[in-house]
């Protein structure tokens, strides 16, 4: 009966594995499949081929710019966590954590942060989290500034389209000012003691309930990832908006080199894409998503969709390859250990 018991055990973990192992693999399958139904629409020969017309200079100054933008995210990552002059590593760990990003689905990526900061400066993982979580809260906002900026701005309404894009620049600075504010009704909302960490000691805590406290919970990790004072803030936002201006800049460039289209709907059209890279749910590389966010911006621009399909996928193309040569050569040539010296123990701590 024993033999028998253990026989079905076994077959239920490997069952369990088998289920595991398809739903990991899913994705990637889905990607090999989305690569097979280009062939057969396209050929990725035919697709590819206009990319023997494109300037070699031209092609060189985009990558130059892509690195800039890396270099800028590296710039504000380094200086909102405040690691000072280990910049060249900072920059190979952004570089290696946008390659897991664009490799891993579902935003798993997005956990490499908090691990190769634990490794390269001693980095607390949760004090890791919520720095991301506020960079990826600006980079959200950011996006969704310039995208609606140039919806209004190839309606023919600049000077709306102007403002928008002001208002986005001044509303962090916003949130700035009311932030003790809100702090106190995150303490309040979420049953915590006015300026007390939270899950700082091992008793235990009262749980966020309703719409409220989820509200507050939310709020207190962006809260959590803020800045210390408002020369550090504004550094951050503004490091944000130029990486976002020169990476845009960059890809507009190569979409305009597959398709006619003029620098404002180029910009809308990668906009587009780029939107979907911030969402929750996405296949390794952003592959589908990525180009079904940029026909959407493309399309009712009146562009025709085949030849807005190939020039969309041949800019994700671009961007995949920046990210693969950066993250490899960031992976092959780590530079000198980052990990920051324990903290000395005080003598009188027992």
């Amino acid at each position: 009966m024993g033999h028998y018991s253990r026989m079905g055990m076994s077959r239920g973990v490997s069952h369990g594995l088998m289920n595991d192992l398809f739903r990991a693999s899913l994705p990637y399958l889905l990607v090999i499949l989305l690569a097979a139904i280009i062939e057969w629409a396209f050929g990725w020969a035919r697709l590819l081929a206009p990319w023997a017309e494109v300037s070699l200079g031209g092609l060189l100054v985009a990558v130059a710019l892509m690195f800039a933008s890396y270099v800028l995210r590296a710039w504000r990552v380094a200086d909102h966590f405040c690691l000072r002059g280990r910049f060249g590593a900072v920059l190979s760990l952004n570089l290696q954590h946008n390659l897991w990003n664009n490799l891993l689905p579902m935003r798993a990526g997005e956990l490499s942060f908090p691990i190769l900061m634990r490794q390269r400066f001693g980095t607390d993982p949760a004090h890791a989290l919520a720095g991301l979580f506020w960079i990826r809260l600006v980079d959200a906002q950011v996006l969704a500034a310039l995208a609606l900026g140039s919806l209004l701005w190839l309606a023919k309404v600049e000077a709306l389209a102007l403002g928008l894009v002001v208002l986005a620049l001044v509303a962090p600075f916003v949130f700035w000012l009311v932030r003790g504010w809100l702090a106190r009704w995150v303490d309040e909302a979420s049953g915590f003691n006015a300026g007390e960490l939270p899950a700082a000691s091992p008793s235990p805590r009262p749980s966020p309930s309703g719409r409220g406290g989820k509200v507050a919970a939310v709020l207190r990790k962006v809260l959590a990832g803020l800045p210390r004072d408002a020369a550090h803030f504004a550094r951050g936002v503004l490091l944000t908006w130029a990486n976002w201006l020169v990476k845009l800049a960059a890809l507009a460039w190569v979409l305009r080199q597959f398709v006619t289209i003029d620098w404002a709907g180029a910009g809308l059209g990668v906009l587009g894409g780029e939107v979907t890279s911030v969402l929750p749910i996405h296949a390794p590389g952003g592959f589908g998503t990525y180009e079904a966010g940029m026909l959407g911006a493309l399309l009712p621009q009146g562009l025709d969709p085949a030849a807005a399909t190939g020039a969309a996928i041949n800019t994700h193309l671009f961007l995949l390859g920046s990210s693969l040569l950066f993250g490899l050569g960031a992976m092959l040539i780590p530079g000198k250990s980052a990990t920051m010296p324990a903290p000395v123990k005080d003598k009188n701590t027992p």
